[in-house]
């Protein structure tokens, strides 16, 4: 399992960002308007300037309404995923299309509370699926259980011959982590950055997965 460092506040500083940069395998930058989520994040501006050295593949969350107006400001920084959510819209291939378009991989999020039928349709067009393990909007909030979305994932990946990658992202630490082992990657925010020693953090996660 590949982890993805993930911050909510865009202000965080660069130094932070780098930091981050050097002990994950992947960079997960939340975008929320104020709109799709109650609090909005900062300025585009700020998160272009500290994602300037990122070495680290970034997969751009969208947790927004206007999906095309942030597809558009975030391609400058040269993600490898933009994932936007199927509750954010009523034409999800239209945004699928668009960011193909752009050479740059598609992500589809789903909410804790979402039919997790709507998004068979579209397994065959997209690169990845973000399964919500808490509700979108302020990180700290606690874990959903989500393996049994993630078993249903695997088997229709495999029985479709399809490729999609399934990513997690909500209330992970080393005891929730054991539970999307088969997961392809997990998205945690707090448990790093909360501590002033990064490393030792995502050394804790790693090995509570071969526990």
């Amino acid at each position: 399992m590949l982890i993805a460092g993930s911050f909510l506040k865009i202000q965080d500083s660069k130094e932070k960002i780098d930091k981050l940069n050097d002990v994950v395998d992947q960079i997960h930058y939340d975008i929320m308007d104020g709109k799709f989520t109650e609090k909005p994040t900062l300025n585009l501006n700020i998160l272009k300037e500290n994602t300037k050295d990122i070495t680290k593949p970034i997969d751009i969350h969208l947790m927004v309404n206007n999906i095309k107006w942030y597809i558009d400001n975030v391609l400058s920084i040269n993600p490898e995923y933009i994932t936007f959510h199927i509750e954010a819209t009523s034409s999800p291939m239209t945004y699928i299309k668009y960011i193909k378009g752009k050479n740059i991989k598609v992500g589809l999020a789903v909410n804790p509370e979402t039919d997790f039928d709507e998004i068979y349709e579209y397994l065959d067009d997209i690169d990845l699926v973000l399964i919500m393990s808490v509700p979108p909007g302020d990180g700290g909030r606690p874990f959903i259980d989500v393996s049994d979305k993630i078993e249903k994932l695997i088997d229709f990946r495999e029985r479709n011959d399809l490729s999609y990658i399934i990513e997690v992202d909500g209330g992970i630490n080393d005891k929730t982590i054991k539970l999307i082992k088969k997961a392809d990657i997990s998205v945690v925010g707090s448990f790093i950055t909360n501590s002033d020693d990064y490393k030792s953090k995502v050394d804790i996660l790693r090995r509570s997965l071969h526990e």
